[in-house]
């Protein structure tokens, strides 16, 4: 009997979600399965990986042969290098608490790592959002400058037209008055 480490869809579509499991080759993809050794969610980012190293280190140890992702999440949480690590305490290179320590200190890198690209996603979401905030602003305050400028232009147009009506308006009666005073003075001349 062939046993494989594969990962069994689950979720909607377009929405997938996977268990990560042991099963017999023949079985089908989201069938019959032996051992579930975790989930994997590839819609987050990063990808949220749950995963039983331990579980996992042993079936690599009794044979189980993983699917091509299957090895790249094994390798991306650890099970891999721990199964290298105890194949050197077997070969006498190093003891088990060697082998302890070197793993624990590969997984608080890797855990840095992941965790500097979750901040690197923050951070690169929070200045998109403030870029797109001061652009917006820049585009309303134009908006505002233009409708100012086109109201200052409306009132100087609206006032350019009633000032020579006034000019105008004026002189007439300037005009007419004197005619009025000689025409006045005529009169009681005669």
């Amino acid at each position: 009997m062939s046993v494989k480490i594969r990962l069994q869809r689950h979720g909607s579509k377009g929405k997938p979600f996977f268990h990560i499991v042991v099963a017999d080759a023949r079985a089908r993809r989201d069938g019959k399965f032996i051992e579930k050794l975790g989930i994997y969610n590839p819609i987050t980012n990063p990808a949220t990986i749950e995963l039983n190293v331990d579980s996992a280190v042993q079936w690599l140890n009794n044979g189980a042969q993983p699917t091509d992702t299957a090895r790249a999440i094994l390798s991306y949480k650890g099970a891999l290098y721990k199964k290298h690590l105890q194949g050197g305490v077997a070969k006498g290179a190093f003891d088990e608490a060697e082998a302890e320590k070197r793993f624990a200190a590969w997984v608080e890198a890797k855990d840095a790592k992941v965790q500097g690209k979750v901040e690197g996603l923050s951070t690169a979401k929070s200045d998109a959002k403030k870029a797109a905030l001061d652009a917006e602003a820049k585009v309303n305050q134009a908006r505002i400058d233009a409708a100012a400028k086109a109201e200052a232009d409306a009132k100087a147009a609206e006032e350019a037209a009633n000032a020579p009506a006034e000019e105008v308006a004026t002189e007439e009666t300037a005009t007419e008055e004197p005619t009025a005073e000689a025409e006045g003075t005529e009169e009681t001349q005669a």
